[in-house]
């Protein structure tokens, strides 16, 4: 299965086609509200443009991404499946998520026909994804570990030393160590050997992690 990827920030990108532009935007989208609020924001700072066409693909990191992926496109008066879905394509096509692109275009004179203006805006989507940096993402369990505070240090070092993600730590009566991992099972036989088998890790969640591609 192909690892799915997302973007570290937004980028833009202008290309002319027949004196057409073509103004591109694409940016990162972790909920539908968020991707949608991306392309309003496009069409008000482009409000000359004639078309503002999008697409997004969202998963929720709450549950399982085949459940929750959702994916959406829209020609904004353009002939059907003339921009909303070759832009998706393209999306598609570099295995990203949680991401959003709207292509805003300029009238310049020259119908440029079906097959050209799907070329087009695949071709400025391509070519503001190609400007981009790409993170893998990552599921991660979310585990938390009740810890004397006198031992939270040492078995933190080792756990980071394993490559163990710490998302934090807190204080009270005792430490509780909240860590994400690629590998619930190895993960809970370290802890153990790190205790004499005084520390039961207990699963809280998951979460995403995303690393450089």
């Amino acid at each position: 299965m192909t690892p799915l990827r997302t973007i570290a920030g937004r980028v833009e990108c202008e290309t002319d086609v027949k004196k057409s532009r073509f103004v591109a935007v694409v940016d990162r989208a972790a909920t539908e509200a968020e991707a949608r609020a991306v392309i309003a924001a496009a069409r008000k700072a482009d409000p000359a443009a004639g078309h503002h066409c999008s697409a997004f693909i969202v998963d929720s990191a709450a549950a399982d991404p085949k459940e929750q992926r959702i994916e959406r496109s829209n020609d904004d008066g353009e002939p059907s499946g003339t921009a909303g879905t070759p832009m998706l394509d393209v999306l598609r096509g570099h295995h990203l998520t949680n991401v959003v692109a709207v292509v805003s275009r300029y009238f310049g004179g020259t119908k440029l026909g079906t097959g050209g203006l799907a070329r087009a805006y695949s071709g400025a989507v391509t070519e503001a994804v190609s400007g981009a940096t790409f993170l893998t993402r990552e599921r991660r369990e979310i585990m938390t570990l009740e810890l004397d505070h006198a031992e939270v240090g040492r078995v933190e070092s080792e756990l980071r030393g394993h490559g163990v993600l710490v998302v934090g730590t807190s204080y009270g009566a005792c430490a509780v160590l909240t860590v994400a991992v690629t590998d619930a099972d190895s993960t809970a036989a370290l802890v153990a050997s790190l205790t004499s088998g005084r520390v039961i890790p207990v699963l809280d969640g998951h979460m995403y992690a995303e690393n450089p591609d």
